[in-house]
């Protein structure tokens, strides 16, 4: 596959994939619909990351291989980082609509990762809802920290990040967060 023009109108992104064992850093085609139309497509269960460097999560820095293309299993897929907040795709998409919203600072575990960062919610914070509402798996995250549970020296910040709420283990609302 190669960053070629097709018939609809696509762009390359950068970003940095996590799964349990890789971090994945490459481009990816994405529809005007950004990366959340294309994460969240519910009629395909896979994607391509061109020009990918793989590094295993134990040491994210040292690169293991290098592929033109790289095929990823969606559900698979963890969290996706991104290095500007507008590669993720028009606001009514990521906030799920034109909808006024609230900004959440949350802790998310996942069996891997941990991330703190900024979840916006219409209405009051309703976790069932979060877990269920709508068809998307991936749901946005802002002023992100992702860190893997097991690696501490993984850390990763970013301005929007996406995770698959299908890989949830915990979601903490920072504001209930008791002082010791």
């Amino acid at each position: 596959m190669t960053l070629e023009p097709s018939s609809i109108t696509q762009r390359a992104i950068s970003a940095d994939f996590y799964t349990t064992s890789y971090r994945i850093v490459g481009k990816v085609m994405v529809p005007n619909t950004g990366l959340m139309g294309l994460i969240n497509d519910p009629t395909s269960s896979t994607m391509e990351v061109v020009d990918a460097h793989l590094a295993r999560v134990p040491m994210p820095s040292k690169l293991v291989d290098h592929y033109e293309v790289v095929r990823l299993v969606k559900a698979q897929v963890f969290a996706v980082a991104l290095s500007r907040r507008e590669d993720m795709g028009p606001q009514a998409l990521a906030r799920g609509g034109y909808v006024r919203m609230n900004e959440y600072p949350v802790r998310i575990a996942t069996p891997i990762y941990e991330l703190l960062g900024t979840l916006e919610w219409a209405g009051r914070f309703d976790f069932s809802a979060i877990l269920t509402e709508g068809s998307r798996d991936f749901v946005p995250l802002y002023a992100a920290r992702l860190t893997a549970v097991l690696i501490p020296a993984l850390k990763v910040d970013s301005p929007a990040l996406l995770f698959n709420r299908r890989q949830m283990d915990l979601l903490a609302l920072n504001s209930q967060r008791i002082e010791e």
